[in-house]
Formats: C-alpha cells, structure tokens, sequence
C-alpha cells in the first residue's frame, strides 16, 4: 500500500562514502534548484571518510511542473597531492579525471 507525504519539506540523507585510497574531491548538482536542495554541496573526502548529505525538497504542485528530467548528479576528483583539505571548483576543470553519477529523482504524487 502507498503512503502520502503529509505536505511540508521533505528531506532524507543519503551517505556519500570516500572508498579510495586516495583524498577526494566532491561537488553535488542539482537539475531544479528551485525545488531541491542538496548541503553540503560540496566537500572533501579523506581516505575511507564518510559525509552525511541533506537532501531537501519543498513542495509543489505535483503533476503541474514537468519532473521527468530532476535528477542529482555526484561529480567527484582525486584531489592534487599536498592539497589543503579545503575544496576547490578548479579541480573539476582541469586535465585530472571527474566521475559522475547521475541519481534521478523519482516523486510520490
């Protein structure tokens, strides 16, 4: 049986895990800013350190806005050797390697 949401905020908190041997990097994007929320938005990771993540949504009328395309995208980066534990949005636009992953947001009308 489906249960509804009673009307409000929602949130939930999602676990972002660092499994590498190496500090990392992250930055998390959201398709509709107006209605999702993400915080922290970005950060860093230490070897095998772990972020919990608040997620946010507000209310809207569901069936009137287009959702098909909401969606939080996780990019993350090896961060340079010697960085300061302190992130930097330049390290996504260089030559190193970004990951992506792209969670689609699917709502309970």
């Amino acid at each position: 049986m489906a249960q509804s949401v009673p009307p409000g905020d929602i949130q939930t908190q999602p676990n972002v895990i660092n499994s590498s041997a190496r500090r990392i990097g992250y930055g998390i994007k959201t398709t509709n800013m107006k209605r999702l929320g993400v915080d922290p938005p970005c950060g860093v990771l230490d070897p095998k350190e772990a972020v919990l993540l608040a997620v946010s949504c507000d209310a809207f009328a569901f069936g009137q806005e287009d959702t098909n395309n909401d969606r939080i995208t996780v990019e993350w980066t090896n961060t340079p050797d010697g960085a300061a534990k302190q992130f930097r949005r330049e390290w996504f636009q260089g030559d190193g390697m970004v990951r992506r992953k792209n969670l689609p947001i699917e709502y309970n009308p």
